[in-house]
């Protein structure tokens, strides 16, 4: 079963996802397998790998080195081309569709087919849409993009509903790494009316409370990455 097929069928049966965000650039190989033997005795069900920036091979090294301790689906979450192997099952093929800078939104895709083409793994068309959050993410720096504000739910909305349109299979709303405060449940739950296809949220999120206030406004998918690299007991807070 493909991991889209599979996440389809999770959301069908009513039970959230969590995925826990490995950014490479900030994550000791040598603390491997202690921190996946945390992500294993948690909810998470998913383990995504990726970084607005991150060393040329880092990516395939850290991917090769957190399979030696875990069965979780392995996803990549690519902030360039740079960071696709082949070493994972799936990458999220992501379109930046909140900002207008065509790299992001098709040129780094064409980049990237020489090496899909002889590559084995699954490949999701995603939207991504960068939201405000109250300081500027590493994204904006890097696609030189500015975030949707706050305070127009329904350019959100409409955003993301036109990234359905286009064909895309999953809607991924971020309110980027290290976020003052989560998005907020209008706006999730907006979206979520919106949709026919799964909807990932992420950024910001430190506590069970408000992973549970995520989950509770419409998110089938939440991914976590900060606040387990700043506090790894957050884990004992999301034991299975």
């Amino acid at each position: 079963m493909t991991i889209y097929k599979d996440i389809l069928q999770s959301i069908n049966k009513g039970r959230k996802l969590l995925a826990v965000l490995i950014d490479p650039d900030k994550f000791s190989l040598e603390n491997t397998s202690s921190f996946i033997q945390k992500v294993n005795t948690s909810v998470a069900t998913h383990i995504f790998v990726g970084g607005s920036t991150v060393e040329v091979l880092m990516t395939e090294k850290t991917v090769q080195e957190i399979k030696k301790y875990t069965k979780l689906p392995i996803v990549l979450f690519p902030g360039d081309v740079t960071q696709i192997t082949k070493e994972a099952n799936a990458l999220l093929f992501l379109s930046l569709i909140s900002g207008r800078n065509p790299e992001y939104l098709i040129g780094k895709h064409v980049l990237s087919i020489s090496k899909l083409k002889n590559s084995n793994i699954e490949v999701i068309p995603t939207g991504y849409i960068l939201i405000e959050s109250g300081k500027t993410t590493a994204v904006q720096r890097v696609t030189n993009t500015r975030p949707l504000p706050r305070h127009l739910p329904q350019d959100i909305i409409d955003t993301a509903s036109a990234g359905q349109l286009l064909g895309l299979k999953l809607i991924y709303l971020e309110a980027g790494s290290g976020a003052k405060e989560h998005l907020t449940a209008e706006i999730i739950s907006g979206v979520k009316k919106e949709l026919d296809v799964p909807l990932i949220v992420g950024g910001g999120i430190k506590s069970k409370k408000q992973l549970n206030v995520v989950f509770d406004a419409g998110a089938d998918l939440v991914v976590i990455g900060t606040a387990f690299e700043e506090d790894e007991l957050f884990f004992n807070e999301l034991r299975q």
